[in-house]
């Protein structure tokens, strides 16, 4: 069985201009090495998805599902060409679509969830698409290919050639990424300077401060593409009805650690409370964890994905983060409402169910987590 495995290829799928190409390769490979053992190959097009099981609408699931069943299509028409009339298929294919209830935000994260689906599925070789960069190409951290080879799998790239973009000078960022980053920080920078934009000094620092970040942070902060006009809307609305929310839960957190430290007995319990929060992404994750921060009594301590350790000063401030309030309003932030009903962290605790609410046992689609689908 596992030799004949050793013919079986993962072709991690995203949305990029020379996945057509990709699938073609594969497909020749996977029949070459089938021809050669008289067996069956099996090709598996694998999408990471970026998305969480809650958020709203199912119009990125319906993406990724639709990417896929084109890949398939696409990898019959190849091997139709490289069979002769009435020869058996040499190549099957099957699709999945894994990391629906996992936080993945580098390459090292992506590559962990496809190489979970290979070790599922006996997989070794592992074809990738040159234009596919889940979790973006930031400079400090290993490409997705090199974090798959550190994983022992066989990662063959796919001989395409690439459509050159247009690009900044001496960057690998595009001008729409530059203006969304570019606009966010120089608004930032006179917003902490009192707004003197008539001021040259000021002026001419903002631009030059805006720049160098938008250069540093661009490429990490858009990895996902330039958000949505309505996206971006819709979110910067949420937060303005957090943020009154949240000033209201500093203030009651301001009066319970006033009675602590004003208590004749000072009745504090120092204590280090770990668990998961069910907020995914970069931007959900640091905002819980400032959020925490902020609220007296509380002091995120450190993060590992969705682990949070954070020191709580007095039992109250426990009770508050098992209790789920900062996580519940922050997922609505950048969820929407149908994420308020996933269960609290002390709820998800004692029930024994995962990050989403849902029960620990199979996920739909095996192990790995997402729907999926064969065909012969």
């Amino acid at each position: 069985m596992e030799a004949d495995r050793e013919r079986d290829v993962l072709v991690p799928v995203g949305r990029s201009e020379t996945l057509r190409r990709t699938v073609t390769y594969a497909v020749e490979h996977a029949n070459e090495a089938a021809v050669e053992a008289g067996e069956t190959a099996t090709i598996h097009f694998v999408y990471p998805a970026r998305w969480r099981s809650f958020d709203i609408g199912r119009g990125d699931a319906d993406a990724a599902e639709s990417l896929l069943e084109r890949a398939i299509i696409w990898g019959r028409e190849d091997l139709d060409e490289l069979l002769a009339e009435d020869t058996p298929e040499t190549v099957t294919f099957e699709s999945a679509i894994v990391g629906t209830n996992e936080y993945i935000f580098g390459p090292s994260d992506f590559a962990d969830v496809i190489g979970r689906y290979a070790d599922a599925n006996g997989l070794e070789q592992i074809v990738v698409d040159p234009s596919f960069r889940p979790g973006g190409n930031a400079p400090l951290l290993r490409s997705f290919e090199a974090e798959l080879a550190a994983l022992g799998f066989d990662v063959l790239e796919a001989p395409v050639t690439r459509q050159t973009r247009r690009r900044l000078p001496l960057t690998d960022i595009g001008f729409a990424e530059f203006s969304v980053i570019f606009t966010a920080s120089i608004l930032f920078y006179f917003a902490l300077g009192g707004w003197h934009v008539t001021d040259p000094y000021e002026l001419v620092t903002g631009v030059a401060t805006a720049s160098v970040v938008t250069l540093t942070l661009a490429g990490v902060s858009l990895k996902g593409g330039v958000p949505g006009v309505r996206a971006v809307a819709t979110t910067l609305l949420r937060f303005g009805a957090y943020t009154p929310i949240l000033l209201w839960e500093i203030a009651k957190a301001n009066v319970a650690l006033a009675y602590v430290v004003l208590h004749p007995r000072l009745p504090i319990d120092p204590r280090v409370v770990e668990f998961d929060a069910a907020v995914w992404g970069d931007m959900p994750v640091m905002t819980l964890a400032n959020s925490i921060t902020l609220t007296p009594g509380t002091l995120t301590v450190d993060v590992s994905r969705q682990q949070f350790v954070v020191h709580a000063l007095i039992p109250d401030a426990e009770d508050d983060l098992m209790e789920g309030t900062l996580e519940r309003l922050v997922r609505f932030v950048f969820y929407g409402r149908e994420s308020a009903r996933i269960p609290s962290p002390l709820e998800r605790r004692d029930d024994g169910t995962d990050r989403d609410g849902e029960g620990s046992g199979p996920k739909p689609g095996g192990e790995n987590g997402g729907p999926a689908k064969e065909d012969a």
